[in-house]
């Protein structure tokens, strides 16, 4: 691991650092905020996965996550969006696709599955290197994210139950393989057989028999992607009669942005701490 910045916040440390990613064929970026706490205790653990076109420096810069982290004594990982480097390749002019846009999935289709490979990535290789360097209890992991990264938590969630004690969403994409944005990415990584797709969405993982005990979710009613791109409504369908608890609130007037998610940051950070104990 490699230090590229640390610095005091709230009593705390945070930090960005790179790995060397067997998975991405590359050096991935990713950010750690530790409270106090982790001084004396193994601490719980929360992912951020951020969205399109981000990195781990989004929700880092304007999240505004770490005060409450600090107050609740969690770690929160944000991980990275995609592979990075001159040698990856990528469709620089398409921002739904390629660097800041990997869809949180292991890629099948050359070029891409030689670096995309973000599920293992992010479920293999960066919590080995969390659980050897910081104060994390990994016993006690919840998971979060941003719109691409709201569908990478609930993917992520439903496929390891045993893992993730938690998992909440800002805007997440719920339905990727029917969204007008996601399905071409889909495509393209994993190729034109559409069952292969079913893993990488929620709803679909749902309808196949994945289980989850609840999720929390915040939707802006002004988002300008509600109704082509995120559709919260289809996994509100899809957890019905399933036993998943699903909490979704409709915020009035909220659009896509950091303002929107750093809004209601703490009440996320909040409804983790209280189901990570």
């Amino acid at each position: 691991m490699k230090i590229i910045s640390e610095a005091k916040a709230h009593g705390g440390r945070q930090g960005v650092y790179s790995m060397e990613s067997e998975a991405c064929g590359c050096d991935m970026s990713f950010a750690v905020f530790q409270p106090i706490q982790a001084k004396e205790q193994l601490c719980p653990v929360v992912w951020f996965l951020s969205g399109l076109t981000c990195t781990h420096a989004n929700v880092m810069d304007k999240g505004e996550y770490r005060k409450m982290a600090a107050e609740l004594g969690l770690i929160i990982v944000c991980p990275d969006t995609s592979p990075r480097g001159d040698h990856v390749p990528d469709e620089p002019d398409n921002w739904q696709f390629g660097k800041g846009a990997g869809f949180y999935l292991d890629a099948t289709e050359p070029p891409w599955s030689k670096h995309y490979r973000m599920e293992t990535h992010i479920l293999e290789e960066l919590p080995k290197l969390i659980a050897g360097h910081f104060a994390a209890d990994m016993e006690r992991q919840g998971i979060m994210g941003h719109s691409m990264g709201g569908h990478g938590a609930l993917t992520f969630a439903l496929k390891y139950p045993d893992r993730f004690r938690s998992c909440s969403a800002f805007a997440p994409i719920v339905q990727p393989s029917g969204a007008d944005w996601s399905k071409p990415a889909l495509e393209k990584y994993l190729g034109e057989d559409v069952a292969a797709w079913r893993r990488y969405d929620a709803t679909q993982l749902i309808a196949d028999g994945a289980r989850f005990p609840e999720f929390f979710i915040d939707q802006g009613t002004a988002d300008g992607f509600l109704e082509d791109g995120l559709r919260p409504w289809l996994l509100k369908e899809a957890c019905r009669g399933t036993g998943i608890g699903l909490t979704l609130r409709m915020q009035e007037g909220y659009d896509h942005s950091y303002n929107f998610i750093s809004t209601f940051m703490d009440d996320h950070l909040a409804w983790h701490a209280e189901r990570l104990g």
